[in-house]
């Protein structure tokens, strides 16, 4: 116990930077650690959520660092911004001076109360001719948002990512809150923390990004995350530079792990090879024991299942696609199974793996690229591949993938109405009778429904129609006719012919 006492200190704040889509936050970002991110982000949005460190002096004159969270601001990362939040000690909530509140600021919002850690508003932009500072704010007041000075205690600063403006004030008061929240971590204990991004390096392996939230990562222990475990032998910091140690606050990036882990997992070091391998078969085993305890699927199920899987560049884009097929249209007749999630380049085995059922399943990829021997295996098999940097448009074109798959039905579609008013004859499966049009068209040709109120009698066809005696091709509604049907009903004065046509949709 005495230990832990001498050796527990201050800790770095970590803070999650989160807000609508284009309202700032990289930029924002690039000014506190000047470099440009946001010219290289495909689409102009933040598809990953990426980890800096700066160093500020404050007003004391005492110089502090700082670990920032850049989230994206698109809504099908919400996952995403979630896990930045959940391992994050303070959040800036950015809001555009120009816009004010906005559907993501809501929703970064309710996340932020959801793991309870205070909060930041800055509003950005100020440099622009359409900011609009107070109407912000007010903005800000009718969502519930009170701000210091406005009848609440939420402090907030004007700001711009492109000048400079109010960046300084922002960073005093996330060292302001940190102080408040007491901070601590005990760098002589085991390291231990939260996965936030992992990815498959063609050239160097599994990696992954982690950050420190207790003790201290030192060259030669493993890390253990799950199944999943890797020497420290490449670790580097966030410019990508090779460290030895990494202190608590700190993001790393970890190089040579036995699988990719599961971002937003909670990963420890230990000692030993044989340490880490006992713990990573013990997590194997737990997690054999919950996939058998599962509910089997329904055989009695009539839907079409397509198969489908994700590839992308990070593992934590693979959550933002499942959002989106989330957001899809629900279909009776169809539906969209991930059946493997995965980063890396997609291969033949992707494409086996939803191409060998009776049904050529679907492949979407972020930011990867597509093997040549995939490709041809994929247009043998059927298989549809789609390759996206942005998230939006892979929404789009997935719907319209699962549009083309989905079973059509024949359906009846009604073209006109007839009330039947005289019944003449019938002869050998042909009758002939008088009616007139009330809705729509009756033509010549037209397969028929025979009605009598909501009953069904029969069915039939025109072989001739005549109007005013005299022989017409169709009738339209307030017309009187004549007509030959051939049916094997014998309609009555009162029934109904129901003209349609089949189509399937």
């Amino acid at each position: 116990m005495k230990k832990e006492e001498d050796t527990t200190r201050e800790r770095p704040p970590i803070v999650a930077i989160v807000g609508h889509i284009d309202h700032g936050k990289s930029t924002l970002l690039d000014y506190i650690r000047k470099t440009n991110v946001v010219a290289g982000e495909a689409g102009g949005i933040t598809q990953h959520l990426s980890a800096y460190e700066a160093e500020h002096k404050s007003t004391k004159g005492v110089t502090s660092r700082i670990t920032f969270l850049d989230t994206p601001g698109h809504e099908a990362f919400r996952a995403m911004r979630l896990r930045g939040l959940e391992v994050a000690d303070v959040a800036i909530l950015v809001v555009s001076a120009e816009d004010g509140v906005k559907p993501q600021t809501l929703e970064a919002l309710k996340l932020i109360g959801e793991v309870k850690i205070p909060y930041i508003v800055a509003l950005t932009k100020v440099d622009k001719p359409g900011a609009n500072v107070e109407k912000a704010k007010m903005s800000l007041l009718e969502n519930g948002v009170y701000l210091e000075g406005l009848g609440g205690d939420v402090p907030f600063v004007a700001v711009s990512g492109k000048t400079g403006e109010g960046i300084p004030e922002l960073l005093d008061l996330i060292l302001l809150a940190a102080e408040i929240e007491g901070l601590t971590a005990d760098p002589d204990a085991p390291a231990s923390g939260l996965v936030i991004e992992a990815n498959a390096d063609s050239k160097r392996g599994n990696t992954a990004t982690l950050m420190v939230q207790n003790g201290t990562i030192e060259s030669g222990e493993y890390i253990v995350c799950g199944e999943s475990f890797a020497p420290v032998r490449i670790m580097e910091n966030w410019l990508g530079k090779p460290i030895k140690e990494a202190l608590p606050g700190s993001p790393v990036r970890v190089v040579g792990f036995s699988s990719l882990p599961a971002v937003g997992s909670s990963w420890k070091a230990v000692e030993s090879k044989k340490e880490a391998e006992a713990d990573a078969l013990a997590a194997k085993l737990a997690q054999t024991k919950t996939a058998a305890a599962r509910p089997v699927e329904d055989p009695e199920s009539k839907r079409l299942t397509l198969a489908l899987a994700i590839k992308s560049d990070f593992a934590g884009t693979g959550d933002a696609v499942v959002h989106e097929i989330d957001k899809l249209p629900q279909d009776e007749r169809l539906e969209m199974r991930v059946v493997s999630r995965g980063v890396g380049p997609i291969t033949e085995t992707d494409v086996r793996m939803v191409g060998s059922g009776k049904h050529p399943g679907i492949i979407v990829g972020f930011n990867v690229k597509v093997e040549r021997e995939a490709r041809e295996l994929a247009e043998r098999l059927g298989v549809a591949i789609g390759i996206f940097a942005i998230i939006y448009e892979l929404t789009t074109w997935l719907a319209d993938e699962a549009a083309k798959r989905r079973p059509r039905e024949n359906t009846d579609e009604q073209t006109g109405s007839a009330k039947i008013l005289k019944f003449f004859s019938a002869t050998k499966g042909r009758v002939v009778l008088g009616g007139r049009v009330e809705e729509g068209v009756i033509a010549d040709g037209a397969e028929v429904k025979i009605m009598r109120r909501d009953l069904e009698l029969g069915r039939g066809e025109i072989v001739s129609l005549q109007s005013q005696k005299t022989a017409t091709k169709k009738v339209e509604a307030g017309t009187e006719f004549g007509a030959m049907l051939r049916t094997d009903v014998e309609p009555a004065p009162g029934d109904y012919l129901i003209a349609f046509q089949v189509v399937f949709k």
